[in-house]
């Protein structure tokens, strides 16, 4: 199970990737800079809470998980 932090990080960093792409998209709906920026803005905000809650839901559920120790074990 990964920690809090990484989850946040990781989630950060994506979020960073999807800015850009949105503000891009935006631009090129829009053809404003701003109307661009707010919507990619407000998409981040919203997907950051969405993948975190994500991220720590899926570390809740075990189902394909395999445990290195037992792994390890049945390889020797």
């Amino acid at each position: 199970m990964e920690t809090t932090l990484r989850s946040i990080v990781k989630a950060l960093t994506w979020q960073a990737l999807g800015l850009v792409t949105m503000t891009a998209i935006g631009y090129a709906v829009t053809g404003s800079a701003r109307a661009g920026g707010a919507m990619a803005l407000a998409s981040a905000a919203i997907g950051l809470v969405a993948f975190i809650f994500h991220e720590r839901l899926w570390a809740r559920v075990r189902w394909g998980m395999t445990d290195a120790v037992s792994h390890r074990r049945q390889r020797l």
